[in-house]
Order: structure tokens, then sequence, then C-alpha cells
């Protein structure tokens, strides 16, 4: 049996872009991303992410708007090694009249049944309610504070979750 999913979005989990911009917070480091023309932009990372991500037992994919770009400007800082990712397409930043987030559909027709965890910090009820309407497996949608990013208590429901799918022995 295959491991479980765990989608990672970067902005608000691992770059807790609404800290006060001020004050970045302790253990992360900064790094400017020219991802787009204009202005790099500035994003926070915790080089001790990675690892705890990685002890989960989880399949690791990113599930954000970076997309390719989050293996160039992410994962090495984060220390993680290149992933998968779900590719948007035109569905990015698309917004939905049912409310449902525009990464849910792509996330839920990725994982293809497979028990998954998503961590994100714009989830939100219709997001759930999509979720167990077409989604056969068991899942996770845990929201992220972006003030602060992934903290003990993430890494904690993450680790729980995980130990309580049937494969986890």
């Amino acid at each position: 049996m295959s491991r479980p999913l765990l989608f990672l979005d970067v902005d608000g989990p691992l770059n807790p872009y609404a800290a006060k911009p001020e004050r970045r917070p302790e253990g992360f480091t900064t790094i400017r991303a020219a991802v787009r023309p204009g202005r790099p932009l500035r994003v926070w990372l915790n080089p001790d992410h990675g690892p705890a991500l990685l002890a989960l037992g989880y399949e690791l994919c990113w599930a954000t708007s970076w997309m390719a770009a989050a293996n160039r400007w992410i994962a090495p800082v984060v220390g993680l090694p290149e992933l998968p990712y779900v590719d948007f397409g035109r569905g990015l930043f698309a917004e939905r009249p049912d409310g449902v987030h525009w990464k849910t559909e792509a996330i839920v027709g990725y994982a293809a049944g497979r028990a998954f965890a998503w961590v994100d910090d714009e989830q939100s009820p219709p997001d759930t309610l999509y979720v167990r309407a077409h989604h056969p497996g068991p899942a996770l949608l845990h929201h992220v504070n972006p003030r602060v990013g992934l903290r003990e208590a993430d890494f904690t429901t993450l680790a729980l979750f995980r130990t309580s799918l049937p494969d986890a022995g």
C-alpha cells in the first residue's frame, strides 16, 4: 500500500507571509525570490521544516501557486528534495461560484483516492464539503496560521493523522 500524500502550500505554512513585516519569526531565514518579473518576493523559511516534514512518513507534494518554482526556491532552503507538484494549469487562481478554493478540485484529482493531508492557510468549509463528496479516501485539511507558519502543534496533528491510517503500522 502506498504512503499517504502530504500536499504542501508555501505561502502561509512554510512562509509566514502575514507575520509583522519588520519581525522575521525566530528560526526563519530570509530569501528574495525572483519568481515573476518585477520586484523579488521576500520569503521567510525555516530550515528545520524540511527534515520535520520528511520524518512524518508521507509522500510530499507541492500544492502551491509556486508549482515547479518551489523546487528551485523553497526546497533547498528548507531541506527538501525535489518534489512533484500539482499542476493547476488554467485553474490557477480561478474563482468558483460554489466558494471551493481553486486548488481543491485539482488536489482531489491528483490524490486519486489515496489518503492525504493538505496544509494551507486558505481552506474553508466548502473545501471540506467538496473533499468529503468527491474523495473516497481519508483526508485531513489542516489550516495553518499564515502569521506563524507550521508549528509543533501542526506537526503533531499531521503525525496523529498519519498514524490513524490503516497502513500506518
